[in-house]
């Protein structure tokens, strides 16, 4: 192999190499890791049993987006307070591309009636409506949408 190759493949390959080290591999300053997305799902699993209340934000009761809220304060992560300013806050994602610890939206005739927290198999965490209690469930509709916390 001639010198000048040999200097040519040296300098692409450490090209790849930093471009592959810079973007690939780093994350955005405030992307969640996949062991904070679990601590997410452990936490919102840690209230099962606590009592849906409305306009509540725990600890002791909670209604849908207080429940994800005070959830996500646990691990440093700012939420606003209802459903439908939480979906405007976080970034969207596939259904393909769903992660345990995402937020799961709830949508009727365009607008957002309720929140719970993606816990993997097609179930989420949350607080569902009066007289029942935090607990996990299988999703009930297709009509969602998923939600990736900064």
């Amino acid at each position: 192999m001639s010198t000048t190759l040999r200097r040519t493949l040296a300098r692409a390959l450490i090209l790849v190499g930093a471009v592959v080290t810079s973007s690939t591999l780093a994350l955005p300053a405030d992307a969640m890791t996949a062991q904070t997305r679990e601590r997410v799902v452990r936490i919102a699993a840690s209230k099962a049993g606590t009592p849906y209340r409305y306009g509540a934000t725990g600890p002791r009761a909670f209604d849908c987006s207080g429940y994800t809220r005070w959830v996500f304060r646990k691990v440093g992560r700012y939420l606003p307070r209802t459903s439908s300013a939480q979906a405007r806050a976080t970034r969207h994602v596939r259904r393909s591309q769903r992660h345990r610890g995402d937020l799961v939206f709830f949508r009727s005739g365009g607008h957002v009636y309720h929140v719970g927290i993606y816990a993997g198999r097609g179930r989420i965490w949350h607080a569902p409506r009066s007289g029942e209690r935090v607990h996990r469930e299988r999703i009930w509709t297709r009509s969602v949408s998923y939600g990736r916390v900064r």
